[in-house]
């Protein structure tokens, strides 16, 4: 029987929500307080923490932080008669399931249970399981290309990622590999898992949003639904409308335990938060884990392993590619580049040159003119800070039009940030 620990200065409220928790099965106990409470978590574990926002000496928020420093994997729903969303964005923001705003509804509180006891037990079942015992996910360093500190930082992320089912934020520029780390989570689902349902949210129209993955009030569409058991991939998720983020909030508070939820976005959606271009709520939901993929420029020491790497994928007519073998001067050219396109762009660098040649040696005349000549230089953002690229940038297209023309005319590369 799931445990549910009450936390409440009031004991009327501790008599009204046993009344209604206890005969759907759910075992109840109580705390009038958060040191209380903490006590006693620590002493029993229970599966699930309903606790009020407004108690002393400790309230709400202290006991969620708590409880989320002693016990990661701890599921608290927090109680809030506050008329704002403020106090419950701070609940999420600091680790909380989910939140209920007084009044509530005795449906709303059982739902809210249910949804908090499934997901402490998919936890439990994937803790106790760890990796998949077979697939590409037992080995993510077959995967994952490098062992640069970054990338080290990434494997161990990854591996302590495919244990829980919480949903997950990578960030990163295009190209950087968020969908092969994407596709590593899912896979630690295991084989008989759901499907993995990729949603471009920078292609589909608001239309097929509302069809696909808001669905009829709010309760999810066809998406939603293929993608129970299995991942839910929402790529690009800053591009999508504000009106249906506010509605995708609903969604995922009546749908999310039953599949895994993993998000991508190129920009940095805290600071679009900041700035009141992204749902607050949205972004806490979705960034139980985020997780930053580092650019290519940042890992140069991979460089090397990568070429090997995505060679010996590579076909060519003339001999087996495996045996192609870059120069040191030509290595060196290509860990000097800055590589803008990151992953994508050395994989499709490489491929070109390694397929087309004749010969299992390849030096640096043989890589394109652009990197030989060394004319790209480090992006303008590297060195100015956020307004300062916007005003360029405004600057570059009235005087040329086109970036294009303005890069010709500085020779470096000019790129639209924010």
């Amino acid at each position: 029987m799931a445990s549910v620990l009450i936390v409440d200065d009031l004991l009327s409220i501790h008599e009204m929500l046993e009344a209604v928790i206890q005969p759907t099965g759910f075992h109840t106990a109580f705390a009038t307080d958060g040191e209380k409470a903490l006590v006693r978590y620590k002493e029993e574990k229970f599966d699930l923490v309903l606790a009020d926002i407004d108690m002393k000496p400790m309230d709400g928020i202290t006991l969620l932080k708590h409880l989320k420093q002693y016990d990661p994997s701890a599921v608290v729903v927090i109680m809030t008669a506050y008329p704002s969303t403020e106090s419950a964005i701070q609940a999420l923001k600091l680790g909380a399931f989910d939140y209920l705003q007084k009044p509530f509804r005795v449906t709303e509180l059982i739902e809210t249970l249910k949804r908090g006891i499934e997901f402490k037990a998919f936890q439990t079942e994937s803790s106790n399981k760890g990796l998949a015992p077979s697939g590409s996910v037992s080995s993510v360093e077959q995967r994952i290309i490098g062992q640069s500190p970054a990338i080290t930082k990434l494997i161990q992320q990854i591996k302590k990622l495919a244990t829980v089912r919480s949903p997950v934020l990578l960030q990163g520029e295009n190209g950087t590999g968020k969908t092969a780390v994407a596709e590593l989570l899912h896979d630690a689902l295991g084989p008989e898992s759901g499907p993995l349902i990729r949603i471009d949210c920078s292609l589909s129209s608001e239309a097929n949003f509302r069809e696909g993955l808001l669905g009829q009030n709010g309760a999810g569409g066809a998406w939603v639904e293929r993608a129970k058991g299995g991942t839910l991939y929402l790529q690009h998720l800053q591009c999508l409308p504000m009106e249906v983020q506010q509605a995708l909030v609903s969604v995922l508070r009546n749908t999310a335990h039953g599949f895994r939820l993993i998000c991508t976005s190129a920009g940095d959606l805290e600071a679009l938060v900041n700035e009141g271009s992204f749902h607050d709520e949205l972004y806490y939901r979705v960034a139980s884990f985020p997780v930053l993929i580092p650019p290519l420029r940042d890992r140069k020491e991979d460089i090397p392993m990568l070429i090997k790497h995505y060679a010996a994928q590579i076909a060519n007519p003339h001999f087996d590619a495996k045996m192609v073998e870059f120069t040191e001067d030509g290595v060196a050219l290509l860990t000097t580049y800055h590589w803008p396109g990151n992953l994508t762009e050395l994989y499709q660098v490489v491929s070109k040159i390694v397929s087309a040649s004749e010969s299992r040696v390849i030096t640096s005349q043989q890589l394109p003119l652009r990197l030989r000549e060394m004319q790209h230089w480090p992006s303008l953002s590297e060195y100015l800070s956020g307004q300062e690229k916007q005003y360029i940038d405004l600057v570059l297209r009235a005087c040329y039009g086109d970036k294009g023309e303005a890069a010709k005319v500085l020779g470096v590369e000019v790129r639209r940030i924010g």
